[in-house]
């Protein structure tokens, strides 16, 4: 098991009882838990007749607006911004705090941090995707690196859980499992292909470690531009996709006494006047329900969804914007309004290392100017994720 920059394990979790935002922080340092996995509010879903027949203004883009014109979505680093987050980098590894417990507060970038706060209007409200440049990974290592970047994600959102382990800081890496069972592997763990989805939190982050001998590339596509697509050419499609009837796998990241599955839509109106158009999609976690469907404990794929899960692929790949992760590179993307794939990849042979992204998944909470969701935890800061229980936060180094 890789090395975790983390406190030291808490007490059993069976003898805990709080609420999520009075978690203790002997646990978690913040005192904030990941609300996780839950259902919609279904009193409060749409029907598809609500639905806008077109969207328009900064969300919806077109791959052609920015494929010729990197300087609209990319920032390379400057000296002094790399400087400013380097100082504020070794001041928190002085500090001894552990990385889990890493703020704004203790994180502090007098200057880029506007920016960045600029930036996180952007990801909500406009575009939602940039593609940062030149961090110095290579010479800081990865300890370092993770510091530096989790630093950055502060200023963007609350870093929740992306699995049953707890992990706030993820690894993107090919560990070997077998990506054919969709049902136990997560794929990010494998070099398979990933289809266009959106992550379970309100924005998402790759730092790009180490790179592929081939393939590993990213593509993203707006999602209201998708959504326009659809009701234009196949409005049949976009009705189905906004049925509460689409049921996801939690592939046994479970609390006790919670389902295995999640029935939901897959666009979704938000709360309130005025609701944009919103979505939470990914079709391994789809796909992989046959051994709850084979028991008749759900239903399986209806002709219905299985032609609009390939109609939904077919625009998003062809409507997508294509983009190439360097080492040091950080992409952050938007989770309510922007889909995102990757190719599958090979990696060097070794010694050489693997390719390899840290990743986060950061909450922006309704009261913070995060969108208005039709769910429970809307309001709460570290809304989505994955909890299990009452396990704690970890923040390893490495892939595990």
């Amino acid at each position: 098991m890789a090395p975790a920059l983390t406190a030291s394990a808490p007490e059993p979790a069976h003898t805990l009882s709080f609420s999520n935002h009075k978690a203790p922080k002997t646990i978690y340092p913040d005192g904030i838990k990941t609300s996780g996995q839950h259902p919609p509010l279904y009193d409060q879903l749409h029907p598809y007749s609500d639905f806008p027949k077109e969207i328009t203004g900064p969300t919806v883009w077109k791959a052609e607006d920015y494929k010729n014109n990197p300087e609209r979505w990319t920032h390379p680093f400057s000296a002094e911004e790399i400087e400013e987050i380097s100082a504020a980098t070794d001041k928190f590894i002085a500090g001894g705090i552990p990385l889990t417990g890493i703020s704004k507060s203790n994180f502090v970038l007098p200057k880029f941090s506007r920016f960045l706060e600029s930036m996180r209007n952007e990801l909500l409200n406009g575009k939602g995707f940039i593609l940062f440049k030149g961090l110095p990974v290579t010479e800081w290592g990865n300890s370092k690196s993770a510091v530096a970047y989790m630093g950055l994600g502060t200023y963007l959102g609350y870093f929740v859980s992306q699995n049953g382990r707890g992990h706030v800081l993820g690894h993107v890496k090919d560990l070997g499992e077998d990506a054919t069972q969709i049902d136990k592997v997560r794929i990010y763990r494998t070099n398979a292909r990933q289809f266009f989805h959106a992550d379970d939190s309100d924005i998402v982050g790759l730092l790009c470690v180490a790179r592929a001998l081939e393939g590993g590339e990213s593509d993203i596509v707006s999602s209201h531009h998708v959504w326009n697509t659809l009701q234009r050419e196949n409005p049949d499609v976009a009705e189905e996709l906004t049925k509460p009837i689409w049921y996801f796998d939690r592939k046994g990241e479970t609390s006790k006494g919670q389902e295995e599955w999640i029935k939901t839509s897959v666009f979704y109106l938000e709360t309130g006047e005025n609701p944009r158009v919103y979505s939470k999609w990914d079709p391994y976690y789809v796909r992989s329900l046959t051994r709850f469907s084979d028991a008749g404990l759900i239903p399986p794929l209806s002709p219905a969804q299985q032609h609009a899960a390939k109609v939904l692929e077919e625009i998003c790949l062809r409507l997508s914007l294509h983009m190439i992760l360097e080492i040091g590179d950080i992409q952050f993307l938007s989770n309510a309004h922007v889909l995102h794939a990757r190719t599958a990849y090979k990696d060097y042979p070794p010694p050489a290392p693997r390719r390899h992204l840290m990743r986060l998944w950061l909450s922006t909470p309704e009261d913070e100017g995060g969108w208005r969701l039709s769910f429970h935890d809307s309001k709460e800061k570290k809304r989505g994720g994955i909890q299990v229980d009452d396990t704690p936060p970890v923040a390893p180094e490495d892939a595990e």
